[in-house]
């Protein structure tokens, strides 16, 4: 019999407050994965970011692209698994696009931003397992306001429902490996046991053949 491969690389996706952080705690615990959260408060740009957006959209991209181009690089010489909190597509699938479309980034900084980013795509492994948290946009509104993060607190609604449309539409031709859609509307895995124990007997049948 052939010995399964064991996974090394599961990552969670999703919009802003659809609980990527809350669902990649909750499995490493399960499984004893090692977790890797973005890391928001050590960002040089963030701030110059949210003061002068077209000045500094390519620089924080470029940031976030090496800082999770990294984080794969570790993935693949380490030995352990490691469940991932948002992945290297989301930035430039979603973010990326959605700055240059709001007019926030020009084209020739998308246009080498994005075409870095195929560059390095191929160089690196898709994840073992993509977890997407699909979520509407009142979900996502009612569990940013739960989580009372500051500098969320002026995310505007038609920023989170284009958000979400890119989203969507990177899922439907999502072609890198094995994907899991959870419908956050429905499971509230963040607080009912029984809607985690759901995701995790997904996971266990798409990871180790479990049924």
């Amino acid at each position: 019999m052939a010995k399964i491969k064991k996974a090394k690389h599961v990552a969670v996706a999703g919009n802003i407050g659809a609980g990527k952080t809350t669902l990649t705690e909750l499995l490493s615990k399960h499984y004893k994965w090692i977790p890797q959260f973005e890391d928001v408060d050590h960002n040089p740009y963030l701030m110059d970011f949210y003061e002068d957006m077209p000045r500094w959209s390519f620089n924080l991209q470029i940031y976030f692209l090496n800082k999770r181009l990294n984080q794969l690089v570790e993935i693949e010489h380490g030995t352990e698994t490691v469940i991932q909190d948002r992945t290297i597509y989301e930035d430039a699938h979603i973010f990326a696009p959605n700055l240059h479309e709001m007019g926030l980034m020009s084209k020739r900084d998308f246009d080498n931003y994005f075409d870095f980013f195929t560059t390095l795509k191929q160089m690196v492994q898709p994840p073992d397992l993509l977890v997407y948290l699909k979520a509407s946009v009142p979900t996502l509104v009612g569990q940013i306001q739960k989580r009372g993060r500051e500098y969320e607190e002026n995310i505007r609604l038609d920023y989170l429902k284009k958000l979400n449309e890119l989203y969507n539409k990177w899922i439907d031709g999502y072609k890198e490996g094995p994907l899991l859609v959870i419908d956050v509307d429905k499971n509230n895995f963040a607080d009912k046991e029984e809607d985690l124990g759901e995701i995790i007997n997904k996971v266990d049948g798409m990871l180790f053949g479990l049924f």
